[in-house]
């Protein structure tokens, strides 16, 4: 099986402009994210996929594997679709260009044992320790049916517990995997009702009756969304090389 990696990465962004060239220990973020993609077992190779010039020179000049896309692109899995139709795999992982701080393993743990059925997506998810992460409406939050398949994303708290406390919350994470046929469907499909409400793209999926298997990791990674994230990442991994 056959497993390729894709990281998108774009320079424009309303939080933080530029964020993927951000100076990390003397390497731009995109090439920690990069790097640690790169550890992950069962990946053959990995892709940083862009439309911006800087980046592919950074991505050049650190070595990196890039790929040119368009710049009409308007999501990251459009922008992953476009790459993977350059690149012949049996599946693709994408990973956030903004996690500098994800754990190899953790991308690992989203590859099934087998090629999959067609049209397969799968996500990642992790225990929210904190109530201030299940009220943050940066964290995605999922519930999930008896076979960890998705059953609604949302950014508000989800389900509400009126019956009951007893219950664990969890918040999807920025790992992602599809077979060709999901990204293609996911770039031809129009968003619904409920991804354009909650501006969450698997949502796509769901509102068209498509399954998104979930996985439980143990995942303390980061999201660098404004520079106050940066400077916690530089602190975590201050001197390395």
């Amino acid at each position: 099986m056959r497993v390729i990696a894709i990281v998108p990465a774009r320079y424009s962004s309303s939080r933080f402009p530029g964020k993927p060239l951000a100076d990390i220990c003397g390497h731009p973020m995109i090439w920690w994210v990069y790097s640690r993609v790169k550890k992950a077992r069962g990946i053959s190779e990995v892709y940083v996929a862009t439309d911006d010039e800087r980046i592919k020179q950074a991505c050049e000049e650190f070595g990196m594997n890039v790929i040119m896309t368009s710049a009409s692109n308007k999501t990251s899995t459009e922008r992953a679709f476009e790459a993977a139709g350059k690149i012949r795999a049996d599946l693709y992982i994408v990973v956030n260009g903004d996690e500098p701080l994800i754990d190899p393993e953790v991308i690992s743990s989203i590859i099934p044992d087998e090629v999959p059925p067609k049209l397969y997506v799968g996500n990642l998810m992790t225990k929210i320790d904190r109530p201030s992460e299940a009220v943050d409406f940066t964290n995605i939050k999922v519930v999930t049916d008896k076979d960890n398949n998705a059953v609604f994303f949302s950014r508000s708290p989800i389900p509400y517990p009126k019956a009951s406390l007893d219950y664990d919350y969890y918040k999807h994470v920025g790992v992602l995997i599809y077979d060709y046929e999901a990204l293609k469907f996911f770039a031809e499909a129009p968003a619904g009702k409920n991804e354009r409400v909650e501006d969450i793209n698997e949502l796509r999926f769901i509102d068209n009756g498509i399954k998104i298997k979930m996985t439980i990791v143990n995942a303390h990674s980061l999201s660098v969304d404004t520079p106050k994230d940066l400077e916690y990442v530089r602190r975590k991994i201050k001197g390395c090389s």
